[in-house]
């Protein structure tokens, strides 16, 4: 599969995580196409092409989501339980990548089937290297699921 076919869907609100996660992927030379939802309706609205979103209907499901659990609307919990109860979805390779500490997230994360859970790095060096290692291990080492299309 060609690297540009290996879009990233980043589920992120605050302005400054994500321009942080861009600039951590563009200084780790990664350089898949990255599309953002800044909340959990906007997310599902994306990978179900409904809504705004409707004209990818046909469009191959990202290779990879990264998603922050608190979100606008709908929270990285419910896009996660949602995702997972559609056959289209269910198998998407899902990071949780959020500041929260809580054990409650993190259990509740995995219970709904997210594949890591990785807590936002403070330190803008150890967030880049912490994208990168994310990056390289998800596009580049793992395997993923056959493709699907919404």
């Amino acid at each position: 599969m060609n690297e540009e076919n290996k879009t990233i869907l980043l589920v992120e609100d605050n302005p400054d995580d994500v321009a942080l996660t861009l600039r951590a992927f563009k200084r780790s030379h990664l350089m898949n196409p990255l599309v953002v939802a800044r909340d959990g309706v906007e997310a599902l609205d994306f990978l179900f092409a409904r809504g705004d979103h409707a004209a990818r209907l046909g469009a191959p499901l990202p290779t990879l989501i990264i998603l922050d659990l608190k979100l606008p609307k709908l929270d990285g919990l419910g896009v996660l339980k949602a995702m997972r109860a559609d056959e289209r979805t269910a198998l998407l390779p899902t990071v949780i990548l959020t500041s929260s500490k809580e054990e409650q997230d993190v259990v509740s994360g995995y219970a709904l089937g997210a594949n890591s859970y990785v807590r936002k790095p403070v330190d803008f060096v150890e967030f880049v290297e912490a994208v990168k290692v994310l990056g390289l291990y998800w596009l580049a080492l793992n395997l993923p699921p056959p493709r699907q299309t919404p």
